[in-house]
Parts: C-alpha cells; structure tokens; sequence
C-alpha cells in the first residue's frame, strides 16, 4: 500500500462488453498506433485507465478498449468518482525503476502519438455542435487539423491599418515583437 493512503469504496468489477465507445470518437487512430497498442497491452498488460460516463459510455480510451477486447481481455475495474480526485492506476507488479517499467512508461507516450488520426469530419461536427476549443488548439492548430487553407488575400490598409504605423509589432507567426 502507498504510504497515506486510505482504503475508499466505489469500485465494481464489469466486463467490457458492458461498456460503449464513443461513436463521436475524433481521433479514427492508425493501424500502426492500434498494433502498438495492442502490443504493450500483450507483453506489459494495461498500464492506465480509461475513462467513462455515467452510463458506461467511453469519453477517453476508446483505442485502449478496443485493442484490449482484440486480444481478449474481458474485466474491467470501474473506479467511481466525481472528478474531484485523481484515480491512479498501481500496477503491483511493475517498478519503475526496471527495463519493464521504463518501456511502458516509453510506449504509453508513443502510442497515444502514433495512434492520433484525427477524423475531421467527426471533429467538424463536435465543432458545429458548438464545441469549445478553447485552450486546445490555436486558431492555425485547428485549420491545420481540419485541412483549411488560411485567407492569404492582401487586406485593405483599412482592415489592417500600415504599418508603418503600428509601434510595437508581433511576428503572428513567432510572437516576435519589433518595431518597423
């Protein structure tokens, strides 16, 4: 047991059978990213958790469920709570400080950027329903992501006044501040 700790309650055992990914899913995931996936989960087990709503419905982890139930894992721990608390995960088994450790720690990171294909269509239609992006991706992040071309159409010097004028400058590009 880690030291402090408190035994709690709030904790089921379910299948996942039981639970539902999400069919919004924006992130359609690789080939590759599911293959690594699925080998972590094979040579090290599952390393972390997967999150879900309160009807059993997967908001995160939606890869890791289905790479787990290919590969015929079947129970799932269901650990309750507000979102007030960090749920950690303790694989008893595993130190870090170990060749095993050190590698699932490595491949936990890879695999989430390997296995990231975003679904524009998916994405375009979270953001129609009014989704906030706010915070997640900056306005050049987001075109990029969705594949639009940004306006490069000379503007008017009234829509973007001479610069000669404006004291100090920002590079939009670097944040670059200088005077002209």
């Amino acid at each position: 047991m880690i030291p402090n700790a408190t035994k709690t309650t709030g904790v089921e055992l379910t299948t996942i059978a039981d639970l539902t990914p999400d069919e919004k899913n924006a992130n359609r995931g690789t080939q590759r990213g599911l293959a690594m996936l699925e080998d972590s989960l094979r040579r090290h087990g599952a390393g972390r958790s997967i999150l879900v709503d309160k009807h059993g419905r997967v908001i995160a982890g939606n890869k890791t469920l289905e790479s787990a139930a290919s590969i015929g894992l079947e129970d799932v721990v269901i650990v309750k709570t507000d979102g007030t608390k960090i749920v950690a995960v303790q694989r008893t088994d595993i130190d870090l400080d170990t060749p095993e450790g050190r590698r699932l720690a490595v491949a936990d990171n890879r695999t989430s950027e390997v296995g990231l294909d975003w679904n524009v269509d998916a994405l375009s239609d979270l953001l129609s329903d009014g989704l906030d992006t706010e915070g997640l991706f900056s306005e050049e992040e987001l075109a990029e992501v969705l594949g639009r071309v940004p306006d490069f159409a000379p503007a008017t010097e009234d829509e973007q006044g001479r610069l000669d004028q404006k004291t100090p400058c920002t590079c939009p590009a670097c944040g670059h501040v200088f005077t002209p």
